[in-house]
């Protein structure tokens, strides 16, 4: 078997990391394959054309259609199995709609299958199993296996929430239903019928302390399930401003301007197999099926190996193949995304040309009457800004032909990023709780979910997934339906009249988005 080098494998240690020792004796570890689709999907899944009448749902594969159509192959998995076996490693699990197969074994047979030296890392934030260069490949496996993940378990994301570090008294705070008027969500809904899903990478959340925060503002509270993915569990920390801040952010504000809707979260560990596998699950999930799935971590695009971005690509493509609208938070640190040194950079997930990337605004409201809003910049105070701009690793996608997208640092026509906003400014941030204490947070964590919320309210309105929203999107009718954000920056980039790379199109108007769907979706 002759190996061959994965493409887009190649890591190196964070900044700062040192080796301090060989991890063989710390026992078995799992790994997770992502296998070639049997079918291509087409680059930009839009919503199947169906005679009216007729429900929306029935344009979609099931997931078990899916399967069938564009999973693993069977020979595929078949050779897997034989190179596990050669390997002494054992299958764990076989998912073929989500193309993935769990292996696992001990460090030293995973070091001789792919080709890699396993080290333990110690940095400056605690250590981690790491690896340097490429995975290898035995050539039978070769355009078989596209990524490989689990051997590097580094820290891979963080949460896009932010709360305020010094408040002053101009600061405000509002109830995300509160917001969800001043957008003028569709009223006589509630998102009754939807399933909402959200990828949550460490914390949690007491089911009382949450239930409890409904009540206080006068709401039954929703139903919320937890998922555990890859040993992962629901397990709130108790720091307020730690992980559960993320959590319980999502599903407050979700739950919040959506009660009727179904809530899902599925607890994944923070790696980039952990990132693949519980994004996959809630994808391809057969028991749940959430039609909107929210994603409020990220990190900067290069932070990323080519491996893993076009993994969870392909799972966004798969999502929009299902019919399922998938929200990324922009980010938090402005147009550099926290590069150390300056460079303009994207967060991913957000830049997949596959998702509704949601940047931030600052909202100053009277009741529910929107006073101003603009480009949420506080970096001047180190308190964040939204992220933005241009990505340096998708192409500029067909549905983002005629916004004025300017080129990336590198000269690169890429995805621009983000394609709408909300809300996120934490000095105009939405009054939570967090492990039984009220709070305000902010950030462009809390735009996904309140995005998912309105658009669970029009999924149950008209009685079926929206799918991918992005070709819609930027079609006048739908795109004159945001209120056009046309002041401030994001410290790289310039608001403007329509499309820009601080709030995309801008805010909602929920009514106004609902009657232009109705005119494009689905079509005549």
């Amino acid at each position: 078997m002759t190996p061959v080098d994965l493409l887009g494998s190649e890591r190196e240690p964070l900044p700062e990391a040192r080796s301090v020792g060989q991890p063989r004796a710390e026992g078995r570890l799992e790994v997770t394959l992502l296998l070639r689709r049997r079918t291509d999907i087409a680059p930009y899944p839009e919503r199947p054309g169906i005679p009216r009448p007729g429900p929306w749902a029935q344009a979609w594969p099931s997931r078990e259609e899916f399967a069938r159509t564009w999973g693993a192959h069977p020979d595929d998995v078949d050779r897997v199995r034989a190179f596990a076996q050669a390997f002494h490693l054992e299958v764990r699990s076989e998912q073929v709609g989500a193309r993935l197969v769990r292996l696992g074994g001990t460090v030293e047979r995973f070091e001789q299958a792919f080709g890699v030296a396993l080290e333990r890392w110690a940095f400056p934030a605690g250590t981690y199993r790491g690896r340097t260069g490429p995975v290898r490949l035995p050539d039978e496996l070769n355009g078989i296996v596209l990524g490989v993940f689990g051997l590097d378990d580094r820290p891979q994301a963080r949460a896009h929430v932010r709360r305020r570090r010094t408040a002053l008294a101009s600061d405000r705070s509002y109830p995300p239903t509160q917001v969800a008027a001043a957008y003028g969500f569709p009223s006589g809904a509630t998102g009754a019928g939807t399933t909402i899903g959200f990828l949550e990478l460490g914390g949690g959340y007491n089911a009382d302390d949450v239930a409890a925060y409904f009540q206080g503002q006068g709401i039954a509270p929703p139903s919320i399930t937890a998922v555990s993915v890859d040993g992962a569990t629901n397990t709130p920390t108790g720091e307020l401003d730690g992980p559960d801040g993320e959590v319980q952010l999502d599903l407050e504000v979700a739950g919040s301007s959506a009660p009727g809707a179904a809530l899902v979260a599925y607890f994944a560990p923070n790696t980039d197999a952990g990132f693949l596998d519980g994004l996959s699950a809630a994808v391809h999930d057969t028991t749940h099926r959430p039609s909107i799935v929210s994603v409020s971590w990220g990190g900067p695009e290069p932070s990323w190996t080519g491996q893993a971005r076009a993994a969870l690509d392909a799972v966004f493509q798969d999502a929009a193949t299902l019919g399922i609208t998938v929200l990324v938070a922009a980010g938090d640190s402005g147009a550099t995304d926290g590069e150390p040194d300056g460079a303009l950079t994207v967060d991913f997930p957000a830049s997949s040309p596959h998702v509704l990337a949601c940047g931030g605004t600052s909202l100053v409201l009277d009741q529910t009457q929107r006073v101003s809003e603009v480009v949420w910049n506080d970096l001047a105070a180190d308190e964040g800004a939204t992220g933005g701009g241009v990505s340096e690793a998708f192409a500029l996608p067909t549905y983002q032909s005629s916004p004025p997208v300017p080129a990336a640092p590198n000269g690169f026509a890429g995805r621009g990023v983000p394609d709408v906003a909300a809300n996120a400014d934490p000095a105009t941030g939405y009054a939570v709780a967090v492990d039984g204490a009220a709070v305000v947070l902010g950030g462009t964590s809390a735009v996904a979910p309140l995005w998912a919320g309105l658009l669970a309210r029009i999924v149950e309105l008209e009685g079926g997934s929206l799918g991918f929203l992005n070709p819609s999107l930027y079609r006048p009718p739908v795109a004159s339906t945001c209120h056009d954000i046309t002041s401030g920056n994001n410290g790289g980039y310039e608001a403007g009249p329509g499309w820009d790379p601080c709030t995309g199109w801008g805010s909602p108007d929920g009514m106004q988005l609902l009657a232009a769907l109705r005119g494009v979706l689905p079509p005549e």
